[in-house]
């Protein structure tokens, strides 16, 4: 029998993946996979690829409710420290800071 996926494990997946990997994260045998593939019931979008079925991480981690802890890359709509951070605020919108 296939153990199951951890959080860990889950979030470091590639951006999309084969059926059989969602439902292991899902703990949803290999066999029940497919038949909700197929009837159009897997309980996240499931993309048809040829002849392989593939799920976006991103749809599995919404389902989990789990988010990834890494940056996004995205680009930051103000100056930024290094590629993938947050972008700063500028002085004036910075919180204040507590003083003992």
């Amino acid at each position: 029998m296939t153990r199951g996926l951890t959080p860990a494990q889950i979030r470091a997946l590639p951006a999309v993946i084969d059926l059989v990997t969602a439902g292991r994260a899902l703990g949803i045998g290999r066999t029940k996979a497919y038949q909700l593939a197929q009837s159009g019931t897997f309980p996240c979008r499931v993309l048809r690829i040829g002849g392989s079925y593939l799920v976006p991480t991103a749809d599995l981690l919404t389902l989990l409710g789990l988010t990834t802890d890494q940056p996004t890359n995205q680009p930051c709509s103000q100056p930024c420290d290094e590629p993938g951070q947050q972008a700063r605020q500028p002085p004036d919108e910075q919180p204040a800071r507590e003083t003992e």
